[in-house]
């Protein structure tokens, strides 16, 4: 199973995010990923919030997500996830350049 599994199984739990040398919650209220690093003041940068523009696109170190709403349009590389429409669905560790 790769690590951007677009499996939901998980989605509804509350996961830390391990970003920046800080740890937050994933609250499922959040919806996506970028919504939950906005909230902690967790810098990201981004121009949509629906996967079509890849500027948000962050390193996913370890943990698994999903995309509840299918792959994103945007290119994604190897490890790389689009936070703007994604969920995880375990513990996560992000780099964000």
């Amino acid at each position: 199973m790769s690590d951007a599994s677009s499996s939901s199984s998980n989605v509804t739990k509350r996961h830390t995010i391990e970003v920046a040398q800080q740890t937050v919650q994933y609250d499922p209220q959040d919806k996506t990923l970028l919504n939950s690093l906005e909230k902690a003041n967790i810098e990201v940068h981004y121009h949509c919030r629906d996967g079509f523009c890849g500027a948000c696109r962050v390193t996913l170190l370890t943990g698994k997500i999903c995309y509840p709403n299918g792959e994103p349009l945007a290119f994604v590389g190897e490890n790389e996830i689009l936070p703007c429409c994604c969920i995880p669905v375990s513990d996560v560790s992000l780099s964000i350049d």
